[in-house]
């Protein structure tokens, strides 16, 4: 079995050998030695007009290709979206204090006290005390609301 696959392995290398040996016969021909300087040039214009072409196949088929692989993997995280294998884990409740927590995320080396009601901001209430003669006189009131009402009057004339 080995000396027949063996055989198999050296038809095949043969097989590959004539196949690249006619794609160069077809596709590169043999140099013709030129000797004048203008038919140098002429073929290096050639040689350049035919890489420009294989380079820009290449960048749109690689293009194409980014692209296609991009839509697959689209593809693919919808498929797995619509399938559901996506499941929440049920949370455990864990009664722990912010000053555990802490020292459970940092280690037990740090040692952060956590009183949040320390960094709280301190608000004062303001009480306002009203004058108690404006509250006993509410003519007076009405008097100096009057004379704002004429200062008014004669700004706008």
């Amino acid at each position: 079995m080995l000396q027949i696959a063996a055989g198999l392995l050296e038809a095949e290398a043969v097989e590959a050998e004539a196949e690249k040996a006619s794609y160069m016969k077809e596709n590169c021909p043999a140099p013709e030695l030129l000797v004048s300087m203008a038919e140098l040039t002429d073929l290096c214009k050639k040689l350049h007009q035919k890489i420009e072409r294989v380079d820009e196949e290449r960048y749109d088929m690689s293009t194409k290709v980014t692209k296609s692989e991009k839509e697959v993997e689209d593809l693919k995280m919808k498929v797995v979206e619509l399938n559901g294998k996506f499941r929440k884990p049920v949370l455990k409740k864990v009664r722990m204090s912010a000053d555990a927590m802490l020292q459970a995320l940092l280690g037990s080396k740090h040692k952060v006290s956590m009183d949040l009601r320390s960094n709280l901001k301190q608000v004062k209430k303001e009480v306002k005390e009203e004058d108690k003669d404006a509250v006993g006189d509410w003519r007076k009131n009405i008097e100096d609301k009057s004379d704002r009402k004429k200062m008014f009057e004669t700004h706008k004339e």
